[in-house]
């Protein structure tokens, strides 16, 4: 093989293994900050890892909010109408919070079962559409006859 030839295929070659490891990388990457979504019942069931962060959806029961202590923590069930889960977060809450308010918490669970909340995410309820959209919906249309001029 002439010299050129094998320059070619060692710079091919180390293009290549680069190319992968870069891919490597990056997999590696995602799946540590990949976080899961589970239901209350799914964590009730000990679907839910134990030891990594992951996110819990459901609704938050009414009457069970309470803030012990004159604190910044609160205390809450969230539920997906089949099971109930006790959260606890620590800090400022969302304007949207409430009870009977859908809400996404990121968090772990405690030994105690409790899951720990670093962040309240508080959803929009379904029916919501942005103002400008609405706005476009309830202009009149302009009559047609279908008729060609």
């Amino acid at each position: 093989m002439k010299p050129a030839r094998k320059q070619r295929l060692l710079l091919i070659s180390l293009m290549v293994a680069g190319a992968g490891l870069a891919t490597a990388f990056a997999l590696k990457s995602f799946n540590d900050n990949l976080m899961y979504f589970f239901p209350p019942k799914d964590v009730v069931e000990g679907k839910a890892p134990k030891d990594a962060l992951f996110r819990l959806g459901g609704m938050v029961v009414n009457g069970s909010v309470e803030r012990p202590g004159n604190g910044m923590t609160v205390r809450f069930k969230l539920t997906d109408y089949e099971k109930e889960v006790m959260v606890e977060y620590t800090g400022i809450l969302p304007d949207l919070f409430r009870e009977g308010q859908g809400i996404v918490a990121h968090g772990r669970l405690n030994p105690q079962g409790v899951f720990v909340a670093e962040e309240v995410l508080a959803k929009h309820d379904e029916n919501y559409m942005p103002p400008e959209v609405k706005a476009s919906l309830k202009q009149p249309e302009t009559p047609t006859t279908g008729q060609a001029q």
